[in-house]
This record gives C-alpha cells, structure tokens and sequence, in this order.
C-alpha cells in the first residue's frame, strides 16, 4: 500500500518538503517499513528508529505539538 498507492500519491503534491509520522497508532518498526521510509523522507521521518525519535504516547500531546 505505501509504495502502490501513497509515495505516488506524495510525489503528485506540490510541497518540496514532507514530514511523516504516524499519529493515533504504535509506530511501525518492520525494517522494510523503516528503510522505505527513510529513503522517502530522509531526515523528516518521526519514528521509533528514524532520525526524530518516535516519543511515548501522550494523551494530549504528540511530536508535531513541538515542531510545527
């Protein structure tokens, strides 16, 4: 599903510069899933083992409250 339907659906948008991260759900951590996302989003990637890392939950608050 991400690489058939939404990293084609990313590259459609015009942004030059996309964070992802997961919201409402544990993050994924399969290293096929991590290694995608990392080489789609680079240094923009919000998980448990990618360059920002995914924080514990918190039942108000969530890791783009503190960078947007």
């Amino acid at each position: 599903m991400i690489t058939n339907f939404f990293i084609p659906e990313l590259n459609n948008q015009d942004v030059q510069e996309q964070w992802f991260q997961q919201d409402g759900a544990t993050c994924h951590i399969a290293r096929a899933t991590i290694d995608l996302l990392k080489d789609t989003f680079g240094h923009r990637l919000i998980s448990r083992f990618g360059p920002v890392n995914w924080p514990p939950r918190s039942c108000d608050l969530i890791p783009l409250d503190y960078f947007l």
